[in-house]
């Protein structure tokens, strides 16, 4: 909307108090507030659930992979001709074999539900989700038959243990007596202890090297899973489906999304819903600017018809309040991009200090599942929020715009 020299000149009268004016001045300084809150809002809660969605998907699809092929009955006995069949499959990037069991660890006079992880020694040493996530010991000391394993932090803590402590994996499948089955026992020595960020693994995870976990469970040469990694996870069912008649009578495959398939959908929901209501806040910041420029009009109807009598158009006098409006919300809208990018720096602050002042705890892991408050913003997203802030602020000043332009010069003079 370009401006005439007069205009703009009138525009900047308009946005500026004038005695006797400060209540429109202080309506229209609430406007500014209530966009620039409602912007500032749906930047930080959209960027919270981009990021906690990106950083839940980072640590479960770099622990568990895109896609596992698991067979039937838990067990893959010959697993090396899936194995090769899936590596040769277009856009599969990695296939390992894994063994997941559930079992009971004691240390320390403690006992946990654990979640027993036979990996091959590339994978444990080389998966950045686990080794770049070590807060104590070495993974290099979980070698085949050394006896070590590495645990989750929360299971540690759960079980008092530390690196160098033993702990006791106590499985189902032991030997058969004349009065039963008897429990298998192994105890093992802590090596090295995780972090992941995600509470559930790191309360239940014990790592070890798949010959151990093959031997302690009684596998022989067999595996659990065969764990896949694809070039793109959004459609791993697509790159997978040739895979299909190689497994169908061994087993079946689940993609991230089969699952996890809950928890994103949740997450999506909890997002847009979340979108929707953010918005009736800029919604009712764009009633408040209607509000201002309706009493700006009323206190300004003198003006108007003298300047209409002296040659200003209806267009113009359009011009001038839409583009007061407009200025009111775009200045909301700097404000609030501001505040949310600094709220969103000091996220973790903001969170640390409002639980010393309250004395609650606002982010346990065992509810958020992630150990801390993540981010990530998304340009669009940020794009798409200032767009529909600019659209209801242009709608809420057509009203008072077409009322000032249709003043009545004659009507407002007549007794002048």
């Amino acid at each position: 909307m370009i401006l005439s020299p007069y205009e703009r000149m009138i525009a900047k009268r308009y946005l500026l108090p004038n005695k006797g004016e400060g209540f429109i001045f202080v309506v229209a300084g609430f406007s500014v507030g209530a966009v620039a809150l409602g912007v500032a809002a749906l930047i930080i809660v959209m960027s919270v659930m981009n990021g906690f969605r990106a950083e839940l998907f980072d640590k479960i699809t770099g622990l568990n992979g895109h896609a596992i092929i698991q067979g039937y009955d838990g067990v893959l006995g010959d697993w090396q001709p899936i194995e090769a069949a899936a590596l040769k499959t277009p856009g599969v990037t990695k296939a390992t074999p894994l063994i997941e069991q559930p079992l009971m660890a004691s240390g320390n006079g403690r006992v946990a539900g654990v979640l027993v992880r036979g990996q091959t020694m590339d994978d444990i040493l080389h998966n950045p989700t686990l080794s770049n996530h070590v807060v104590q010991g070495d993974l290099k000391s979980i070698t085949p038959g050394s006896g070590r394993v590495a645990i989750g932090s929360a299971l540690a803590q759960q079980l008092g243990a530390s690196v160098g402590s033993d702990i006791t994996l106590i499985s189902p499948d032991g030997k058969s007596t004349p009065v039963g089955t008897v429990p298998r026992m192994v105890t093992y020595t802590v090596g090295a202890i995780f972090e992941v960020g995600v509470y559930q693994y790191d309360q239940a995870y014990v790592v070890m090297p798949m010959q151990d976990a093959q031997s302690l469970l009684m596998l022989g040469d067999g595996v659990g899973q065969i764990e896949i990694q694809t070039t793109n996870p959004d459609k791993v069912g697509e790159i997978l489906a040739p895979l299909q008649p190689v497994v169908h009578d061994r087993g079946v495959i689940i993609d991230w999304k089969q699952m996890n398939a809950a928890l994103f959908e949740a997450l999506e929901v909890e997002r847009v819903a979340m979108f929707v209501v953010l918005c009736i806040i800029i919604l009712v910041a764009a009633f408040n600017i209607a509000s201002s420029l309706i009493m700006l009009v009323r206190a300004k109807t003198r003006d108007i018809a003298i300047l209409r009598t002296m040659g200003a158009s209806r267009r113009s006098m359009t011009k001038v309040f839409m583009t007061v409006g407009l200025t009111i919300g775009m200045v909301g809208i700097v404000s609030g991009a501001i505040i949310g990018a600094i709220f969103l720096f000091f996220r973790q602050d903001v969170v640390d200090g409002i639980q010393r002042l309250t004395g609650q705890d606002l982010w346990d892991p065992k509810i958020r599942v992630l150990t801390t408050l993540p981010s990530k913003t998304d340009p669009v997203e940020v794009g798409a929020i200032i767009a529909v802030t600019l659209v209801l602020t242009f709608l809420a000043t057509l009203f008072p715009a077409r009322r000032a332009a249709a003043t009545d010069p004659v009507q407002v003079l007549r007794y002048e």
